[in-house]
């Protein structure tokens, strides 16, 4: 296992808003404070979504679209640089109305309603190409 040890910084609660991408927002909130490398957590509820599974095999990811309204329970990432960009990596479980869950790479999500905490790291992570998995992973 590679790791680097990380200080705890600036520590955030956001209400994230109705109408707009989730992701998208987390994206932008880490551009606008200048946040290199944070985790979070989320809860809320959304609609329109996009998750993505990754086939190991394949090397590719799948998506999956559901266009109903999901509980957010919950919603975990990271933020760091992908391609010059902040990146909000983030994985969700989202729960239908029959308590049934689906879970996944979350691509995109219309919030309906959404909380969130962010503790940044006094650090900063870019993601590097993995050959063994060709994935973009942060090379600690």
């Amino acid at each position: 296992m590679d790791y680097q040890r990380v200080e705890g910084a600036r520590e955030y609660v956001a209400r994230l808003e109705h109408g707009r991408d989730w992701r998208g927002q987390i994206e932008a909130f880490a551009e606008e404070e200048g946040i290199d490398a944070a985790f979070f957590y989320g809860l809320g509820a959304v609609q329109d979504v996009t998750l993505m599974f990754y086939d190991q095999d394949d090397q590719e990811y799948e998506s999956i679209t559901f266009d109903e309204p999901l509980e957010m329970t919950p919603a975990v990432g990271n933020i760091s640089w992908f391609d010059d960009e902040r990146f909000a990596h983030t994985h969700a479980v989202l729960s239908r109305e029959d308590g049934t869950t689906v879970a996944g790479h979350l691509d995109t999500a219309t919030t309906f309603a959404g909380e969130l905490y962010v503790r940044e790291f006094e650090a900063s992570l870019e993601r590097e190409h993995d050959p063994v998995t060709d994935l973009d992973l942060w090379p600690v």
